[in-house]
């Protein structure tokens, strides 16, 4: 008998996609639900913050690769607090993992601005993407589609961070003369472009793959410009993970912004 190899139709592939998804938002929802019951703790007399954040960042890890390898047992996954095996590099499924991004406001326990994030890559491309922002009681992810953002603002905001705040970053506000959001972070700024509260999230200071791919995937999902601050691609499961800058912005603000950044 002669059997022939099947090309997934385009449906098909639509139907994974949204499967992948799903599993991407129920996966950082929970590890996120996790995280919340262990942040309680910090309420608690004589609670070490240290220690819930570091417990944080381990057990939000352990849930997220044990969940991922129970539903896909066969794909490669690159998180922050993971060893790095390199074979990623030849899978055709690789999901990037921040198991908690913001573990600084994680250890405060009146802020919000912290996230779990959870993407895929297959075969070289961002796929899918989940940011939870547990202590928001919401997920954010590619199954959301593009959003309808509010009328451009007379005056942009800009979000930045608390603790730094690059050259290239400033200079972006100062040209904009845009007025400066703090936040905490790279998931929660990303996310408050998508939501509208803020115009435009540019980082020049480092990160790496796991700080950006989820917040990436949803706000290019939302309908948001998404590149690096020279206005190339963002290009994901590299063997070095380190991806230093990003730009996330309402498309409106784009070409402003690449033109300041590039000086």
């Amino acid at each position: 008998m002669t059997t022939r190899a099947v090309t997934p139709t385009t449906s098909d592939a639509v139907s994974r996609a949204g499967s992948d998804a799903r599993s991407a938002v129920e996966i950082a929802t929970e590890a996120g639900k996790l995280l919340l019951e262990l942040r309680e703790r910090l309420a608690m007399p004589g609670v070490d913050a240290a220690e819930i954040r570091a417990a944080g960042d381990r057990s939000s890890h352990e849930f997220i690769v044990g969940a991922l390898a129970e539903r896909f047992p066969r794909d490669a996954v690159l998180s922050e607090e993971g060893a790095d095996d390199l074979a990623r590099l030849g899978a055709e499924r690789v999901w990037i993992v921040d198991p908690l991004d913001g573990t600084r406001e994680f250890g405060e326990a009146d802020r919000a601005d912290w996230a779990v994030h959870v993407a895929l890559v297959e075969r070289g491309t961002l796929t899918v993407g989940a940011v939870a922002m547990p202590a928001a009681g919401v997920t954010y992810s590619t199954l959301d589609g593009p959003v309808d953002l509010p009328p451009l603002r007379d005056v942009p905001r800009v979000v930045v961070s608390r603790t730094r705040r690059p050259e290239p970053v400033m200079a972006l506000a100062a040209a904009l003369d845009a007025e400066l959001v703090e936040m905490g972070s790279a998931g929660a700024k990303a996310m408050a472009v998508v939501r509208g509260d803020v115009d435009v999230y540019a980082h020049a200071g480092g990160q790496y793959e796991w700080d950006s791919a989820a917040p990436v995937a949803v706000a290019r999902a939302a309908g948001l410009h998404v590149s690096r601050i020279d206005g190339s691609e963002l290009v994901y499961n590299q063997e070095n993970p380190w991806l230093p800058d990003l730009l996330i912005c309402r498309p409106e603000w784009a070409g402003k912004a690449l033109e300041v950044l590039a000086r």
